[in-house]
């Protein structure tokens, strides 16, 4: 009978070894990675959070402002009404 030739059917243990470390290596890089992302990702949020703060702080004092400057105007243009009626009256005083 003639031998059985094992090594083409029997794994290289070495080899299948290596390639294990290998794929063991890549594993942790992208654990790495994928840590270095969250990190990134929980910075970016709240990095958002204080930008979406602020748009509400500033919406909120712009409107503050956009009232003060709408009252304002409206006493400026009372005021120049009654100045305008005190001149009509002065001028029928001065004419009659």
């Amino acid at each position: 009978m003639a031998p059985i030739l094992l090594s083409a059917t029997v794994p290289n243990w070495e080899e299948l070894r290596r390639r294990n470390e290998e794929l063991e290596r890549e594993v942790s890089k992208r654990k790495e990675r994928e840590e270095r992302m969250k990190k990134e990702l929980d910075q970016t949020r709240a990095r958002l959070r204080m930008v979406e703060e602020a748009e509400e702080r500033l919406s909120s004092e712009f409107g503050e402002l956009e009232a003060e400057a709408v009252a304002q105007a409206r006493a400026y243009h009372l005021r120049i009404k009654y100045l305008s009626d005190q001149l009509v009256l002065a001028r029928r005083i001065l004419n009659s």
